[in-house]
């Protein structure tokens, strides 16, 4: 496994692919950690999770330096990334014995009530885009539920991967708990089909989601996916226009626009879809494309080359089928992974900006007659993990929130994120099950009913 700083397209470390053998040696000792892991209290649970917390806190800027050298986003970013991370460990170890409780139930028992139980080791196959806080969401409720997990992460952040590991072994808990696997995307099937691997989670496109579901599926295994997304932001006539362009900005540059709930398509009412534009415009020419080390850039390249590529085919696609380039859609003349901000106007259904996921900083604008129109073109999609509306009604935000956009998350004059005390997850081809909050947790366990007669 190579590491290609995609700054400069050069190599910077190599790490050996495990062999199927010791890949099925880690996964017996993960097995045998958890047979003790589950019979340890939630209260030393708790005490090693905050001890991982403050690990992240005092290793934050070595670890974002270590994310921003393998996938390119902003120092900044990395960094916040990883106390994020620690923000989600010190929230399962104080929540999640509370979240695990015995839930008592009236029935025509002497007593009747349900548990939640760990069930073994639930295997991870994680992205490049977010290298800690994928796996931290997953590995904190997991562990804190009592399982034990194995990592199979991106091919180009395996220092990531490592150091994860790391974070979980310092702060004490039991060597073989949570183990990073150096494998191919290959070997995963191995994985499922063995016995001791009881779950999986996947976060990452459609078609790799598909492939794990499948495994897992032939052997009767569960699992949790969060996939693509293209999350539309619907902005109405009554919406605060200058609020509005700034926040959908934000939220498309977010991690350089790689992100599944970054804005990807930005459905204005046509009352103001050109006093929207211009804002938008202004804040998109604004951004700082630079090298992502340096202060105040607000974005870096994109994690590899051969992803600008794809981005750069589908803006050129788009623009073939009748959208116009307002802003960027050239790859830039220099080494390295880099595409700038770009802006398309006139996208419609049909259209590769409309209906696929673009995975960079590309804006797609698309004009609506109306609220109806504007909610009918945002939920004309194959994903629904986010979305968004913007509209200076309250009670109209929360109405086509709660009750008319196809998402998984829905916000109203906010963009969409990640939040340890929500739960987090998508619909259609955006996935199923949920990470975070009490959900989240209960995903990987044994909801059991116990009948006392």
């Amino acid at each position: 496994m190579d590491v290609i700083n995609p700054v400069n397209g050069e190599k910077t470390a190599s790490y050996e692919v495990m062999s199927d053998e010791v890949m099925m040696q880690v996964l017996d000792r993960t097995h045998a950690a958890w047979l003790e892991w589950r019979t340890v209290g939630f209260d030393e649970r708790s005490r090693l999770m905050r001890r991982a917390a403050e690990l992240l806190r005092e290793r934050s800027d070595r670890y974002g330096r270590m994310i921003t050298g393998e996938m390119g986003k902003t120092l900044k970013s990395a960094v916040a990334e990883v106390e994020k991370c620690a923000w989600v460990c010190d929230y399962y170890a104080e929540n999640a014995e509370e979240f695990l409780s015995e839930e008592h139930i009236e029935t025509d028992a002497s007593g009747s009530f349900i548990t939640y139980n760990s069930i073994g080791v639930v295997l991870a196959v994680m992205p490049w885009n977010f290298p800690f806080w994928q796996v931290f969401r997953f590995a904190a409720p997991a562990l804190m539920a009592g399982n034990t997990g194995l990592l199979k992460h991106a091919s180009n952040v395996p220092g990531s991967a490592l150091a994860i590991e790391e974070v979980f072994r310092d702060a004490g808990f039991p060597e073989h708990a949570f183990r990073t696997l150096l494998i191919k995307g290959s070997q995963v099937s191995k994985l499922l089909e063995h016995e001791k691997v009881k779950a999986a989670t996947l976060t990452g496109s459609a078609p790799a989601g598909s492939a794990v579901a499948s495994k897992a599926g032939e052997m009767l295994k569960k699992t949790v996916l969060e996939l693509g997304g293209s999350d539309p932001y619907v902005i109405l006539e009554d919406a605060d226009l200058d609020q509005a362009a700034s926040t959908c900005v934000t939220s498309r540059l977010i991690n350089g626009g790689q992100s599944c709930i970054a804005a990807k398509r930005f459905i204005v009412v046509e009352e103001v879809a050109d006093a929207f534009t211009e804002r938008f415009l202004e804040g998109m020419r604004e951004a700082v494309m630079d090298d992502p080390m340096i202060d105040g850039v607000t974005f870096g390249p994109m994690a590899r080359e051969d992803l600008r590529d794809e981005l750069h085919e589908q803006v050129t696609r788009s623009v073939r089928q009748g959208a116009g380039c307002l802003l960027g859609g050239e790859v830039p003349d220099r080494s390295g992974a880099w595409y700038p901000p770009t802006v398309l106007t006139g996208v419609r259904p049909g259209m590769a900006a409309f209906d696929e996921e673009l995975f960079g900083p590309v804006a797609a604008i698309v004009t609506a007659k109306d609220e109806s129109e504007a909610v009918a073109l945002a939920n004309n999609s194959v994903f629904g993990l986010g979305a968004a509306v913007f509209t200076g009604d309250e009670a109209r935000g929360r109405r086509i929130a709660a009750e008319e956009l196809e998402a998984g998350c829905c916000f109203v004059n906010e963009f969409v994120k990640s939040d340890p005390r929500l739960p987090f997850g998508g619909i259609k081809t955006s996935g199923y099950g949920r990470e975070l909050s009490y959900p989240g947790i209960r995903e990987f366990t044994n909801i059991k009913t116990v009948y006392v007669a």
